[in-house]
């Protein structure tokens, strides 16, 4: 018997046919939010869906990333909400209000403390969601992020407020 099989075997009735189960209410969620009305046969739909998809692509699955604390999770999550706003209308602004070469947009790296796979793409998503900053590449070996800004007069403090702000946080949250 292989290794996957017996490990398939040793797994309980959940594990089996509900390996992610958070990620059965999101897809559940979105679906009845893709259909913008609720009904019962809607609901079923996204169950449906919700339950097949994280089953047929288990296999393709890492081991699920080890979460240190999921509240300080919850409080990064609002964190980004937060920044996205207020980075929007910093965008808004200087694409209303100010000429072209009052600009400064610069590409710059970040280097990175953070190991986890996850981490680091929970950071380049963080960065492009965040209007103003898109992360353009990671290096071969992990180690840093290049990033671009669309205004960045101090590329140290950008790269310094990069990390407290996000990586330290990162940092904490997973293992």
């Amino acid at each position: 018997m292989t290794e996957a099989r017996a490990v398939r075997e040793t797994r309980s009735f959940r594990q089996r046919w509900l390996p992610h189960p958070l990620l059965t209410l999101i897809l559940t969620g979105f679906w009845l939010l893709l259909l913008n009305d609720f009904s019962m046969g809607g609901l079923v739909v996204g169950l449906i869906l919700g339950t097949l998809i994280p089953l047929y692509t288990t296999n393709f699955w890492p081991s699920p990333p080890r979460v240190e604390s999921y509240p300080k999770a919850a409080a990064y999550f609002f964190l980004v909400m937060w920044d996205i706003v207020v980075a929007n209308v910093q965008v808004a602004y200087w694409i209303l209000f100010w000429k072209n070469d009052q600009l400064k947009p610069k590409f710059f790296t970040v280097p990175l403390d953070i190991r986890v796979p996850e981490g680091i793409a929970t950071l380049a998503g963080t960065i492009t969601m965040t209007p103003g900053t898109v992360s353009s590449d990671l290096a071969a070996d992990g180690r840093s992020l290049l990033v671009h800004g669309l205004h960045v007069p101090d590329e140290a403090e950008t790269i310094a407020n990069i990390k407290s702000r996000y990586e330290a946080r990162l940092l904490e949250i997973f293992a």
